[in-house]
């Protein structure tokens, strides 16, 4: 199993203002689609400013064992010669996808629709995540799969000899569930339909029409409905991957509460299904801006400027925002805890299905930082107590779950006293620069003496 070794404790501490470039790793959404749509296409796609955690380095390596070559060329450059839709070979052995749900649940629908079978595992955390959301829609197409109770890893999936087209209605707003479905499409000969009630980020949508297959986007009464023409050759790509906007909210957030901040971070990738927590910090009165705004392969991108923000308020979030902005939840709780008045975040229930529980991680961090919080079962509610009013001086546990820790680090950059987690090592699935970054910038990280 991948759990990743012993607990690594780290404490963060109030110091001096965070100033610098902050430059973040590639977007981790696009990294996975990029590997995985590689090894569908037939040739050599070439991929630049891959994120190289542990999560896409594990679909790197779950694309070797299904028959595509891939290899790190250095300095975030990768190859991957794809074996063409249809063209997986059945792998040797068990499919670890160490933390990532988004690894597990695109691979599942990638492999559905060919005649081979697969069995799948995670490490703990994602060995709790519910996996019948993405084996449902697959067994439509001819598929079968089985785990353990409650569609948990780990699991086998039996591939479709003779798939079937779909039409399907997302229950849950999840760009992994609709993901997924598509990639399962590609092998499957007709028109393979997604209905999304709540429009999600649209990352593989996009590089579907990049690799050259036939995807038709229309809004109908019913929501979002998603085509995709089955059977196509889809052709090899040179990928430039934008900088992740879920990992540059971590030195953003983090300027806008530590007194006497201002950071830069370049080259963030700004599709509007994804930038939600930028439009939400605004509304609270952050003072961050969008500077050389521009298009890179498809994607909308600019460079980010966030300052000190002393005069945020707490607001109403408004809950069709939550798809494009749902792993950011943890640390605008964070921000809220800093600002005046009250934050209201509702329509977030997906977040109790994450790595962790992310409601209930961030209340009792919170709680134990001395910050008052309310939830229930889709809503978290921060009362804010100003800039630099956070008492901190808690232990927090990170719950195997990156974005938590990185969360609760923030939190101690700014508080009274220092805020510790329990475990950081899960940062390294997604974020493996974070200490080497914030301390740069600034931070006061270190890891307590064992």
């Amino acid at each position: 199993m991948s759990d990743h070794g012993p607990a690594m404790p780290m404490t963060a501490r109030r110091a001096g203002p965070l100033t610098g470039t902050a430059d973040v790793p590639g977007d981790k959404s696009i990294s996975h689609r990029a590997l995985i749509l590689g090894a569908l296409a037939v040739g050599e796609t070439r991929i630049s400013g891959l994120l190289e955690g542990q999560d896409v380095l594990d679909t790197a390596r779950a694309m070797r064992a299904f028959g595509a070559a891939v290899t790190d060329q250095g300095g975030g450059d990768w190859s991957v010669h794809g074996v063409g839709v249809g063209g997986f070979a059945e792998p040797q052995d068990v499919i670890d996808c160490g933390n990532s749900g988004t690894g597990v649940r695109l691979i599942m629908g990638a492999m559905a629709t060919s005649p081979i079978t697969a069995t799948f595992t995670g490490d703990a955390s994602l060995r709790k995540r519910p996996m019948g959301r993405v084996t449902t829609p697959l067994t439509q197409f001819g598929a079968q799969a089985y785990g353990r109770s409650g569609g948990r890893l780990p699991m086998t999936v039996i591939g479709a000899a003779q798939p079937v087209p779909v039409r399907y209605t997302l229950p849950v707003a999840s760009a992994q569930v609709k993901s997924a479905v598509l990639l399962a499409g590609l092998n499957a000969m007709g028109q393979t339909v997604v209905i999304e009630p709540e429009a999600t980020r649209d990352h593989t949508e996009l590089m579907l029409r990049g690799f050259g297959a036939e995807v038709a986007v229309d809004e109908t009464d019913d929501g979002r409905a998603i085509t995709l023409t089955g059977h196509p050759e889809l052709q090899p790509q040179t990928i430039a991957v934008p900088r992740d906007p879920s990992s540059a909210a971590f030195p953003v957030c983090a300027a806008l509460i530590v007194e006497g901040s201002e950071v830069l971070v370049p080259g963030i990738g700004l599709n509007p299904t994804r930038a939600g927590l930028f439009a939400t910090l605004r509304e609270m009165g952050a003072d961050l801006t969008f500077e050389n705004e521009r298009d890179e392969g498809g994607e909308p991108v600019a460079d980010l400027r966030a300052r000190f923000s002393d005069g945020m308020r707490g607001i109403e979030v408004p809950p069709d925002r939550a798809p494009s902005m749902i792993d950011e939840y943890p640390v605008l709780s964070v921000v809220a805890s800093f600002a005046e008045g009250k934050t209201v975040m509702r329509g977030i229930k997906e977040l109790r299905v994450k790595e962790s529980d992310r409601i209930d991680a961030m209340a009792r961090g919170l709680e134990a930082c001395g910050v008052m919080v309310e939830e229930d079962e889709d809503t978290l509610i921060v009362h804010g107590m100003g800039p630099g009013g956070v008492p901190g001086g808690a232990v927090c546990e990170a719950r195997l779950d990156h974005r938590i820790a990185m969360s609760f680090l923030c939190c101690g950059m700014a508080a009274q006293r220092p805020v510790s987690v329990d475990d950081a090592g899960p940062i390294a699935t997604s974020f493996p620069v974070f200490e080497g970054l914030m301390t740069g910038l600034g931070a006061d990280l270190f890891r307590p003496a064992s």
